[in-house]
């Protein structure tokens, strides 16, 4: 028998991504799933779920954190490149106390805690300033000029879950009304950009999986989820903010580049063009 808490995988969708049952009603044969490392909650039918086996869920840890891992290492490796391509790197050589790096700092609003722990666990290791809040995504626009005021970041992330309600209607798919929280994101990114209506002072990214795009770049946002309506991984708003951080403020974001740095690509996250937030200055003090 299913219940709360139980990691399951749907039969109809080949058992591809792992859930965690939140809810479940037997009256109506219903549960309600939440990704472990996709930002989706669903409905199934509890005929449909399958408990996954401590072996398989052990394996599919370690696929996750592999696939995770060689993201970060991926951004590592770019990143220096990327200092060695702007002379940074050989000017240390010169002068090692110089210069300091200051990359743009980050406000991670999120509608789920355990998600935002984990990012905030990769801000530490890509060495990004983040403060991340847990709020419901109902009441992200309420909250949001206090918390604008209070931080003052140059990248706004927003995030939670979303999910498509009535799927395979195509003529529904651009209803806002149609999507689990979108229109919750769509407010919150109305309410950012009533306090900086800049896209190059104050960087957006909102969405979650399936959400609808093209109402959060119309609403402000400068990077969003999703294109295609696809899943979207846990992590991928991290790194959006990673490449815009890292971006010096002299150049544009490049899009693809922004794209590629995360786990699910172009399909599942799009923008348009902003300028970056990485800053150099000197001399670095000894103190």
């Amino acid at each position: 028998m299913i219940g709360v808490g139980d990691l399951v995988v749907r039969q109809s969708y080949g058992h591809d991504v792992c859930f965690v049952v939140m809810s479940v009603d037997t009256n109506q044969g219903i549960a309600v799933l939440k990704g472990l490392d996709v930002r989706l909650i669903a409905d199934a039918p509890i005929d449909d779920l399958d408990p996954i086996s401590e072996a398989d869920f052990k394996s599919y840890q370690m696929e996750q954190n592999k696939l995770e891992n060689d993201t970060i290492r991926l951004v590592q490796l770019r990143r220096q490149v990327e200092k060695d391509k702007q002379g940074y790197r050989s000017e240390r050589k010169r002068h090692p106390h110089d210069f300091f790096e200051r990359p743009g700092r980050v406000l991670h609003l999120d509608g789920d805690g355990t998600y935002l722990e984990k990012c905030l666990t990769i801000y530490r290791r890509l060495g990004i300033r983040a403060v991340g809040k847990n709020i419901p995504e109902s009441h992200m626009a309420e909250e949001m000029t206090e918390l604008l005021e209070e931080y003052e970041p140059d990248i706004l992330i927003i995030t939670g879950h979303d999910g498509v309600l009535r799927k395979n209607i195509s003529q529904e798919v651009l209803r806002i009304d149609n999507y689990r929280n979108s229109d919750h994101f769509v407010r919150a990114v109305r309410a950012a950009r009533k306090y900086e209506r800049s896209l190059d002072e104050l960087i957006i990214f909102a969405g979650a999986c399936q959400s609808h795009y093209e109402a959060l770049l119309d609403a402000g946002a400068n990077f969003a989820s999703s294109p295609q309506r696809i899943l979207i991984h846990a992590l991928d708003p991290v790194f959006v903010a990673e490449k815009i951080a890292y971006t010096p403020i002299n150049e544009t974001v490049d899009i693809y580049h922004v794209v590629r740095s995360t786990i699910t690509g172009t399909d599942g996250l799009g923008g348009v063009e902003s300028r970056g937030k990485y800053r150099i200055g000197l001399p670095r003090s000894r103190f």
